[in-house]
């Protein structure tokens, strides 16, 4: 589509991801340009659990993505650039401004060993109440305590920490801030007064001091460093506006901005959240509570396991190409396999936040085929997202369509319509394709005034997945099975 079709100004969104980054360039009513650079890259894994990588590693494939960008010849002129990252990781940081640890991943479990110790020192229910956080291995409480008791030296030259978009700030222009969005996913920010928790602080070894000073999207940064002046003539003197949660950016994105949209996101995990603008609220337990802003709360429960169950079970099976898998996993009637599964090939977070949940298969005989174990496992993980909408119910939620996106859901029709049978609503395939960077571009242009709120933003949608109420009834008959099998190996062991 040629240029003079968007309606300017163009954002540039800066979406990094945990294993791409890109640069996307938007008009300013939220539409995707074809201007768009993408940088893959690969984190660092352990066999104890990490997952990790080097924070000048990704702030290289940062600049190479915007390197990549710039090589065309002609764009748009561009007012601004928005970023996103994702949540829950964290860096340490030495007084000459230079990482000092690797930059941890919210998927790295090795913290999940001193649990134990870090409830002896926190409250987990008056914890949870103030940041929108449980204590799990996700969380920069035990993450932090965590260095702090097996890598003593490294902790020790930590001087601040910070997440890598507040890293990458440091490198460009040679100070940084956090974002409320992103401090509100660490478990060290207070939810409702916007300023870091006191308490939680109190029990960890770190100070208040050696966090960032927060801020809002209402301050952008200016001012690149001369290095980087030269390398992105057409970004030197734009505003930067400062990271927000890839989380909170999806709903945006994908038009999930007020309490009568959830947002289903499936990519290689999954999310289900519903966002909204209020001042008081409680957070049902076994969810979590993050901000994209200062005005806007967003509440929901987060999976380990979505597109990376469906992507195990085509690589270990031995599945042909998507297509067959399609057409073989929708023929089936539902819940028609005899199998009961927990699909926590990733570990579990929402609701259950249990560490020592593992995968488990029940019920297979010599008659049970690939597909079989593919279908159980696909509705299996539908009823993750059932168990969290549920506990948003709670929190009078009125639901009038649920918005789907993220690869892992839209690429099976299928998968879908297991959606919509399982939560007994229709589920509509989103249109947007980058949801994140869309969301990020969208709240730039909110704060440079060129839009007065995100919902302005057209939102394109796709196919409607209506329910079929039948299935709806036989599938809670599966779900009762499987919460009975949870409670007998999950809950039952912690």
């Amino acid at each position: 589509m040629a240029d003079h079709a968007f309606h300017p100004p163009f954002m540039l969104a800066l979406d990094i991801g945990t294993s791409s980054v890109r640069a996307i360039l938007y008009d300013g009513r939220g539409s995707m340009t074809d201007h768009i650079a993408q940088v893959t890259y690969d984190m660092d894994t352990s066999q104890d659990g990490g997952v990790y990588i080097d924070g000048d590693r990704l702030v290289d494939v940062v600049c190479t993505t915007l390197d990549r960008f710039f090589t065309e010849a002609e764009r748009p002129r561009i007012s601004g650039v928005a970023v996103t990252t994702f949540w829950h990781n964290v860096l340490g940081v030495g007084a000459d401004g230079q990482a000092v640890t690797p930059l941890i991943s919210w998927a790295d479990t090795r913290p999940g060993t001193i649990m134990p110790a870090l409830r002896e020192r926190l409250d987990e229910k008056t914890t949870h109440a103030n940041t929108g956080c449980v204590l799990h291995s996700s969380y920069l409480p035990a993450k932090l305590f965590w260095l702090a008791q097996y890598h003593a030296d490294e902790f020790d030259q930590a001087e601040r920490w910070m997440s890598i978009g507040e890293y990458l700030f440091l490198q460009l222009f040679g100070e940084t801030a956090c974002s409320i969005s992103m401090a509100s996913g660490t478990g060290l920010l207070n939810l409702h007064t916007c300023i870091w928790d006191a308490d939680t602080l109190s029990a960890l070894p770190v100070e208040p001091a050696q966090l960032s000073r927060l801020t809002d999207l209402d301050e952008p940064f200016t001012g690149l460093k001369d290095k980087y002046r030269a390398c992105w003539p057409a970004l030197k003197n734009l505003p930067w506006y400062p990271a927000v949660g890839d989380g909170a950016c999806s709903n945006i994105g994908s038009g999930c901005v007020t309490t009568d949209r959830i947002a289903i996101m499936v990519g290689t995990s999954g999310a289900m959240r519903v966002m909204s603008s209020t001042e008081m609220f409680t957070i049902p337990e076994g969810l979590w509570c993050y901000r994209s802003d200062r005005r806007r709360i967003l509440m929901g429960g987060a999976l380990s396991n979505g597109g990376n169950v469906y992507g195990w079970m085509r690589s270990s099976l031995q599945f042909g190409d998507d297509a067959e898998v399609e057409q073989a996993i929708a023929a089936m009637s539902p819940d028609a396999h005899g199998l009961t599964v927990l699909p926590f090939w990733a570990g579990e977070r929402s609701p259950g936040w249990h560490a020592s949940a593992r995968a488990t298969i029940t019920g297979m005989t010599l008659h049970t085929t690939p597909t079989d174990i593919m279908r159980a496992s696909l509705e299996a993980t539908a009823y993750c997202f059932a168990s969290i909408y549920a506990r948003l119910q709670t929190i009078h939620v009125e639901v009038k369509e649920m918005i789907a996106s993220g690869a892992g859901l839209l690429q099976s029709p299928a998968w879908l319509q297991m959606m919509a049978d399982v939560l007994g609503r229709p589920v509509v395939a989103s249109a947007v394709t980058e949801a994140s960077s869309r969301g990020a571009a969208l709240l730039a242009l909110e704060s440079a005034g060129i839009l007065s709120d995100p919902i302005e933003a057209p939102v394109p949608l796709d196919k409607t997945y209506d329910p079929d109420m039948t299935n709806h009834t036989r599938y809670r008959e599966a779900m009762s099975r499987q919460q009975e099998l949870y409670e007998l190996l999950v809950s039952s062991s912690e």
